[in-house]
């Protein structure tokens, strides 16, 4: 049993159509590989220079003799360094108050709940969180 001429040629076509797309498909992971290689190559020398940074030690400077003598100056000014942590902390804004809506009761129930766990020195008791 033989197929028709025209099945033929409508087999050949597609088995062209196939071929060429194939072959872009190819040509597509080529470049893909080639990126990603370039890619890697980059990320490897940095984590190598990365590493040779951690792993070398620093040079060590000879300080004059009358240095060692002299107290250590703290880097931060007087006034800065007998603030408490929580005066050094960036100020919250406190939770935007409630629209009764109750399609946005999870975003502030969420909201007030970042900000007692991010200032627990501010709220000793229920009764402040409450508040």
């Amino acid at each position: 049993m033989s197929l028709p001429a025209d099945t033929l040629l409508a087999i050949a076509d597609t088995l062209g159509y196939l071929q060429h797309y194939f072959q872009e498909l190819t040509e597509c992971q080529n470049a893909s590989e080639h990126t990603i290689n370039t890619t890697l190559t980059g990320l490897t020398a940095q984590l190598q220079q990365l590493t040779q940074l951690i792993t070398t030690p620093a040079p060590i400077v000879a300080l004059p003799l009358i240095l060692m003598f002299l107290p250590p100056i703290s880097p931060f000014p007087p006034v800065l360094s007998a603030l408490s942590k929580q005066q050094m902390r960036p100020k919250l804004p406190s939770p935007l108050d409630f629209s009764s809506e109750r399609s946005s009761g999870r975003a502030f129930l969420n909201s007030c709940t970042l900000y007692l766990c991010l200032a627990p020195e501010q709220f000793t008791c229920d009764e402040e969180k409450i508040f």
